[in-house]
């Protein structure tokens, strides 16, 4: 009734007692489990067909040892008569032949080998008329001569010729079996016969050994199997016990929130107690968990159960004790606390890491919820702008602010809680108080309240109060703004009448200052109009000197050509000639100067009109170069051009060829002989970049920024080598920019000078974007 009772409270259990011996047992231990049963039931019918087995054995094996001893008898005799036959044949054929037939009975013995002598073996010598000439063994009793007789009467019959050299099993007179055998001498003549007698049974010894080993052999077994069936019934009871024990540890686990753990390295399997898996929310398993599953369900933040193995293993470490997170079935997380220790078994050579593992998830949780209440209860004394600090009853530091560490200029290893008040005051520095005002009304027993004003002149409210566990805590509020705000009020009390006394005197200024800003914007709008009607006056004497001057450059440009190529015949003296020359090159100058003039005054009043159209800048460069390569020539400059084959733009054509023109006349102008002026160009996708380069005179860094404005030269007139007005820059930089690009110069003295051009691809484009950015 006890191990019914025991089985029955226990049954939950056994799969657990089943795991827990597979990760202590070998592989081989789970099928011995499920082999269990069908052995104890097969094991007794194994022993009885041994035993069968056994007797029907050594049954088999007399018989065929009696066959083996029959037929190496049948051998020896077959052996023995052709031998005697012979040798008694080389006697019969010797000279001394009656003689030896005569000595036959004597020389016998000699005859037979030793090996042919054994226990009821007879050998008879019969001549051609079945007469016995010979006989071995003739040491006979006389209570042998019946059996003698039979042997010699049995010899006389083997004489026949159908029996001759074959062993055949006789029954000899007496009733007894024997093997005989009989060989022809033909020299003799005559026949030698060997009877073997069936003294004793040939099987006797050899059966009884055989016998008395089954029988040994069969006595073992049984105890063996009588050995097995108390083992097993044993093991039945311990497994029962077992399970108990286990039954009553899993109930305390399962009420502890434990699970057992035994993890075996050597093969990588981990086996789990039923309350490990119940925490889990898993299925309870038998089988052993293989290391990726329980790996699986490892937090990887947490903890590396690779690297703990591989520390076991190595003999780093022989225990561990750690938190970490493993994931329910539900998928929230449980906090466990594993401790285990390395072990290792007498008559297990692989490792075992066994111990327990703990739900820690509500410990955690109120560590969490605890770590918040007090990070909350931190952030909200350090965002306060008073100094916070508390004490407790032994005068040592709980906690404080930023604030009160700053204001005594505490390091922060003197902050750390536990720290004494004693510490605190000699590390720190305790700010020097000037005046203190003592608040006495509403004070309450055990605090105190006051303002203090420190050597800094900032303010503090200090209130200091006992807690109920005998510290107190102490709050500085700092006053100082409030403190200047009242002697702000009174100050701006005193400004302001002050003020008041101003703006009387003020107001009695301002009506002076109106009057005379009265006048002068009068004044002003007397003087723009005289500004506007003088420019006014400008563009209409620029326009009447334009055309002025224009009509008789071009009679006297045209008469000087004429004259200088003769067309109405020669003009006599050489110098004529020079002279014709030298009119027609002073009015194409003075002509451009106007030219340019003109073309300034368009720019500065914003009357410069572009026609924009699609023209391939290459061949404008190409042009521009024309109309300078005669003065080049002339110089012996080298002019170096590095275009593409098509530039596409849309452009001012006349503009563009301007700028071009101007950019290379002054480089041209300023390069002495025997120099060389660049040109390249270089095609973006939106924009495209004209580069001039000399080696002319070079311009000085301090004229740099003067260049390009109308007029402006780098030599004065009373000093300059190089005649101009001064407008060709001012104009390439005006009509560059009119075009949305940019012109910039750099220049060194005595090397050279670089001018880089920026046109857009598209002027229009350009244009039209400036304009609606503007």
């Amino acid at each position: 009734m006890a191990r019914a009772h025991a089985a029955n409270a226990c049954v939950q259990s056994s799969d657990s007692i089943k795991g827990l011996a597979q990760s202590i047992a070998k592989p081989a231990y789970q099928r011995l489990l499920t082999a269990e049963p069908v052995l104890r039931r097969a094991v007794p019918t194994l022993i009885i067909a041994f035993l069968v087995t056994i007797c029907l054995g050594a049954f088999v094996q007399v018989l065929d040892q009696s066959r083996q001893k029959r037929a190496a008898n049948k051998r020896d005799l077959a052996a023995i008569a052709d031998l005697l036959s012979d040798r008694i044949g080389y006697l019969a054929m010797r000279p001394d032949r009656v003689t030896n037939i005569e000595r036959l009975q004597s020389l016998l013995p000699d005859l037979i080998p030793t090996w042919g002598a054994a226990a009821g073996r007879h050998v008879i010598i019969t001549g051609a008329d079945h007469r016995i000439l010979a006989r071995a063994p003739i040491d006979a009793s006389l209570g042998e001569n019946d059996r003698i007789l039979d042997l010699i009467s049995t010899a006389q019959l083997l004489a026949t010729p159908g029996l001759q050299g074959t062993v055949t099993e006789i029954l000899l007179p007496n009733g007894r079996g024997a093997l005989a055998i009989s060989q022809l001498v033909k020299a003799l003549p005559g026949r030698v016969v060997v009877i073997q007698e069936k003294v004793e049974p040939i099987w006797g010894s050899d059966a009884a050994l055989s016998v008395t080993l089954s029988a040994t052999t069969g006595f073992v077994v049984l105890i063996l199997g009588f050995a097995f069936h108390w083992q097993s019934t044993r093991a039945r009871e311990g497994d029962l016990i077992n399970d108990a024990v286990r039954g009553r540890i899993d109930t305390a686990l399962n009420r502890g929130r434990c699970g057992l753990w035994d993890w075996d390295l050597s093969r990588g399997r981990i086996f789990w107690s039923n309350s490990m898996f119940a925490m889990l929310g898993l299925n309870n398993r038998s089988d052993l968990l293989t290391f990726g599953e329980v790996n699986a369900l490892v937090k990887s933040d947490d903890i590396d159960l690779f690297a703990i193995a591989d520390r076991l293993v190595a003999g780093e470490i022989d225990h561990i004790d750690q938190s970490f997170r493993m994931q329910h079935t539900d998928g929230h997380w449980i906090w466990l606390r594993v401790r285990c220790e390395l072990s290792q078994g007498a008559s297990d050579a692989g490792l075992h890491l066994i111990g327990i593992a703990v739900d820690i998830t509500e410990q955690k949780s109120l560590a969490e919820r605890s770590v918040e209440a007090d990070l909350r209860l931190r952030d909200a004394i350090e965002t306060i702008p008073e100094a916070f600090v508390l004490w407790d009853a032994g005068n040592r530091l709980v906690l404080c602010n930023s604030h009160f560490q700053k204001l005594h200029k505490l390091p922060d290893s003197a902050v750390i809680p536990g720290t004494s008040y004693e510490t605190v005051i000699e590390v720190g520095k305790m700010p020097e108080v000037r005046s203190r005002q003592h608040d006495n009304v509403h004070q309450i027993p055990g605090a105190r309240t006051f303002e203090a004003q420190l050597d800094d002149g900032s303010w503090l409210h200090i209130s200091e109060r006992r807690t109920k566990d005998g510290g107190y805590v102490s709050v500085g509020t700092d006053i100082t703004r409030i403190k200047e705000h009242e002697q702000k009020l009174v100050d701006n009390d005193l400004r302001l009448r002050a003020t008041v006394i101003d703006l009387q005197r003020s107001q009695a200024a301002l009506e002076r200052q109106a009057i005379e800003l009265a006048d002068l914007a009068e004044k002003y709008s007397q003087e723009k109009n005289r500004a506007e009607e003088a420019n006014q006056t400008k563009s209409k004497f620029l326009a009447n000197m334009s055309h002025e001057l224009r009509t008789p450059l071009n009679a006297i440009i045209g008469f000087s050509e004429i004259m200088g190529s003769g067309m109405f015949g020669s003009l006599g003296s050489e110098r004529y000639q020079e002279y014709c020359h030298d009119i027609l090159t002073s009015g194409q100058y003075l002509l451009d100067v106007i030219n340019d003039i003109l073309d300034m005054s368009k720019i500065e009043a914003g009357r410069m009109k572009l026609d924009m159209e699609p023209l391939d800048l290459s061949k404008t460069l190409a042009e521009s170069l024309r109309v300078v390569s005669g003065r080049a020539q002339d110089k012996s400059l080298v002019l170096d051009a590095d275009i593409a084959g098509n530039i596409p733009v849309v452009a001012d054509r006349r503009a563009t060829k301007q700028i071009l023109v101007n950019l290379l006349s002054n480089a041209v102008k300023f390069t002495p002989e025997g120099g060389r002026v660049t040109v390249r160009s270089r095609a973006f996708e939106d924009k495209i970049v004209l580069v001039i380069a000399d080696t002319g005179i070079g311009i000085p860094s301090q004229s740099l920024a003067r260049l390009g404005r109308p007029f402006e030269q780098v030599e004065s007139q009373m000093t300059k080598t190089y005649h101009g007005s001064g407008l060709g820059l001012a104009i390439a930089r005006s009509l560059a920019q009119l075009h949305g690009g940019s012109m910039r110069l750099r220049s060194k003295l005595d090397a050279g000078t670089v001018v880089r051009v920026v046109l857009p691809r598209d002027a229009y484009k350009a244009t039209a974007t400036l304009s609606a950015a503007a």
